[in-house]
């Protein structure tokens, strides 16, 4: 299986030290989230869901 990982528009920082890379998996499977700066360290794998959780929560954390 072959994922294509796409870097988030937000990631950044300085010396681009807040990366992180989303990939789909395996249909069925869920959306891979990683860490660009170790591409081979593993990943997180969520469901749709679960990822919409999590951005919620990040965007909550953020205004508030």
């Amino acid at each position: 299986m072959t994922v294509h990982w796409r870097k988030s528009s937000y990631s950044g920082g300085v010396d681009d030290q807040h990366c992180v890379e989303l990939g789909r998996l395996t249909p069925g499977v869920g959306i891979g989230v990683r860490d660009s700066k170790d591409p081979d360290g593993g990943h997180l794998t969520l469901t749709t869901t679960q990822l919409a959780g999590v951005i919620a929560q990040i965007k909550q954390h953020a205004e508030g």
